[in-house]
């Protein structure tokens, strides 16, 4: 067999590995730049040192011990991601102030095809995609790096402890007992009442509810999203470490320091195995609108619980392969036809 085709046979071989490698290294990291950056090292590694592979485990998992190695590197530097409740306490309106905090504080949107492998079990793809619901990625980042990585191979990918402690070269009993202090800790946030709970696929009710979302968000009708927002219901906006809680300020914050958002568009795409909305408002200077946000909502009980606004749209548009402007006229032949 030539070179070239072995080569070839490697690449499609690893490169059949990407999605779930991104996924994995997406809950170990928080960021959906550096996850990229990671799978991309991983991948290299993997092709220099092919020789010294010498398949006594599966390609999976010697690309998964490779992947953990370079995540664990990755976070020696000790940075946390989080959402901005995790970093201080919510701000009334009346102090409400932006000041942007750099991009490695900051938990990432992810989108889904990216980092979710197509699978056939449903049982299966639904656990896979509760564990990129911000809630619990946001919980991932408060555990230390190697209990993160075992909590993430027993928990979310089901491997055997055993396959743990070979990956991690370490013992069984520590492999298990870095999963219950795991369990423990994310147990504690769970309590504490940090699960945003939505069916997969969307039920009729949830469709509806996000209908109205829209109508009521396009419309700049502050009564109409009042009655979709629990009373607890949560807005961040990355870069920003302001946080608002309960509809009176949520509202309050969109018809004063975001009143420029009146009239805007929303287009649908799925982050964080949560429903979103590509976010563009009016462009004043070029007609049509402009990105503004990648929204991601969290639904329970029939309300918004969770209005999350990732603002940095030069990096979120592309990544989620939507344009960076929309044009008014086609628009509304698209809506009405």
């Amino acid at each position: 067999m030539g070179n070239g085709t072995a080569t070839a046979d490697l690449d499609t071989a690893l490169e059949k590995h990407r999605t779930e490698l991104t996924g994995y290294c997406y809950r170990m990291l928080g960021s959906s730049f550096e996850a990229e950056d990671a799978v991309q090292d991983t991948l290299v590694r993997a092709w220099r040192s092919y020789d010294k592979f010498e398949g006594r485990s599966s390609l999976r998992s010697w690309l998964y011990r490779i992947a953990t190695n370079v995540c664990l590197d990755m976070l020696t530097a000790g940075n946390k991601r989080a959402r901005p409740m995790d970093l201080t306490e919510s701000t009334p309106l009346a102090q409400a102030a932006l000041s942007p905090r750099p991009d490695n504080t900051w938990l990432e949107p992810v989108p889904d095809a990216r980092v979710l492998p197509a699978v056939g079990d449903p049982a299966e793809a639904a656990v896979a995609k509760e564990s990129i619901r911000l809630a619990f990625m946001a919980a991932l980042q408060q555990l230390p790096p190697k209990q993160r990585a075992v909590l993430i191979l027993r928990e979310v990918l089901a491997w055997k402890a055993s396959e743990v402690a070979e990956l991690l070269d370490t013992t069984v009993a520590s492999v298990n007992s870095a999963l219950q202090r795991a369990r423990a800790t994310l147990a504690e946030r769970e309590a504490a009442g940090d699960q945003g709970a939505v069916s997969d696929p969307l039920d009729e009710e949830q469709q509806k509810l996000l209908e109205r979302y829209v109508k009521a968000f396009e419309g700049y009708d502050m009564a109409a999203l009042t009655a979709l927002l629990h009373e607890d219901a949560v807005m961040t906006m990355p870069p920003f470490d302001l946080w608002l809680r309960g509809p009176a300020d949520i509202t309050g914050f969109m018809t004063t320091l975001g009143a420029s958002c009146a009239g805007s568009r929303l287009l649908p795409v799925t982050a964080n195995g949560l429903p979103g909305f590509a976010h563009y408002k009016p462009d004043p200077d070029n007609g049509g609108f402009s990105p503004w946000a990648v929204q991601v909502l969290e639904l329970s009980d029939g309300r918004i619980t969770g209005f999350h606004c990732f603002l940095d749209t030069k990096r979120w548009f592309p990544l989620f392969g939507l344009p960076l402007h929309l044009e008014a006229e086609s628009e509304e032949v698209e809506k009405s036809g």
